[in-house]
């Protein structure tokens, strides 16, 4: 079965078609038909944020022996909500995005990194999905603070 690109130019990614694409189940409750919003800045989904590395390179750095695997169609489980909770998918075309946790960070919150050459999705079953542009990103876990203390944000 050969895939259909997600980043094709000639048709708008709507979270219907990505759903479709990966396999991958959203909620009843989020509308399928909206277009989904592709930015290259910093962006949240629920207990993750996604971080340009060039914000964080003096924080995130790359270890010696680090090696990068490709996105497979399926998408690579970035992480799991609290108690078994619905996952956080990177999601994009064949061949176009690459994905390493040998990654230091500064802060302890760095899942690891990813590079796109094209548009990059994060897909969850109850946030629905984002696009990153083309470029080098950092997935951190989110941080709240409470009294004065700092604490992993839960999904």
């Amino acid at each position: 079965m050969t895939a259909t690109p997600m980043t094709a130019t000639s048709q708008t990614v709507t979270l219907a078609s990505l759903s479709e694409q990966t396999g991958l189940a959203v909620l009843d409750h989020l509308e399928r038909s909206v277009s989904i919003p592709v930015v290259d800045g910093l962006q949240a989904q629920g207990d993750l944020i996604v971080v340009p590395h060039s914000l964080l390179a003096s924080a995130v750095r790359f270890w010696p022996t680090t090696s990068w695997k490709d996105v497979p169609a399926e998408g690579v489980e970035l992480l799991r909500g609290e108690a078994g909770g619905n996952p956080h998918t990177l999601v994009g075309d064949p061949g176009t995005v690459r994905w390493t946790t040998g990654v230091s960070d500064s802060d302890g919150l760095a899942i690891g990194v990813f590079e796109a050459s094209a548009v990059a999705y994060l897909l969850h079953p109850e946030h629905g999905a984002s696009g990153c542009a083309p470029g080098t990103y950092v997935v951190r876990r989110q941080r709240e603070s409470e009294g004065g203390r700092g604490r992993l944000v839960a999904d």
